[in-house]
């Protein structure tokens, strides 16, 4: 009998994307996982939306600890990001202490530090980045990137406030961002700096196009959730991150 792997994801109330793009691939791996949400109320994109957002994590993380998952995934890349450089530790840490405080030994993840997880098992130490925010929040994400020691040689920012509409971005639009930077010399392409922004059937795509790694925050969270459960798998056409012989890079 094979092992059920929890999942329980952290995320915004409009955020769809991330509940969609995980599971599928997660589950190209035929491994057995089920996953389990709590939200938190988020239509608008805005620093102020953001920090009324992050002050409702407490009831999330008590929500997902009575699913008694083994993996939690606080799925909001720029809520983190906003707070600040490194703030993802903090965060991981206090939400580690609190479902601790209750017996609980789930393994707490970010969008952010899942992000920066996965650009370091691929040693992208020069990148760029295609994100749905407004230009003032998406230089708080480069600026963040780059305080962890890597270099955002280019951005693009679709500047879509509404969250809602962030999930209908068209492909299209996302690569034709893509394709309006210089990717000469960048060790890896975020396609999707946002969990909301939907890209995964983008990624192998742009991987062959552009001729280098290419992820997204959901590859990213999908790579670091199997790595914080101690799984290796191969996940076909979800870029070389997911790759066999890849989710464990860099260990």
């Amino acid at each position: 009998m094979s092992t059920l792997h929890r999942v329980g994801l952290i995320v915004p109330s409009t955020n769809v994307t991330v509940e969609t793009e995980i599971p599928r691939i997660l589950r190209r791996t035929g491994i057995d996982f089920s996953f389990h949400s709590s939200r938190m109320r988020m239509h608008a994109v805005t620093p102020e939306q953001l920090r009324a957002m992050n002050a409702q994590r407490e009831r999330c993380v008590l929500e997902i600890g009575d699913a008694g998952v083994d993996v939690v995934l606080y799925a909001c890349l720029v809520a983190i990001m906003a707070m600040g450089p490194g703030h993802h530790r903090d965060a991981e840490s206090r939400i580690a202490e609190q479902l601790g405080s209750g017996g609980s030994a789930t393994k707490v993840l970010s969008s952010a530090g899942a992000l920066l997880q996965g650009l370091d098992a691929l040693e992208a130490r020069r990148v760029a980045l295609v994100m749905p925010y407004m230009k003032p929040l998406a230089r708080q994400v480069a600026a963040y990137i780059e305080a962890e020691g890597i270099q955002v040689a280019d951005w693009r920012a679709l500047e879509v406030a509404d969250n809602s509409e962030v999930g209908c971005i068209s492909g299209d639009r996302v690569l034709e961002a893509a394709r309006s930077m210089d990717l000469g010399d960048v060790d890896a392409l975020v396609l999707s700096c946002c969990v909301q922004m939907p890209s995964l059937d983008l990624v192998q795509a742009a991987e062959d196009e552009f001729g280098l790694p290419v992820l997204s925050a959901a590859t990213a969270g999908a790579y670091a959730i199997l790595r914080g459960l101690g799984l290796t798998a191969d996940v076909p056409t979800a870029g070389s991150l997911l790759r066999a012989g890849g989710v464990l890079a860099g260990q």
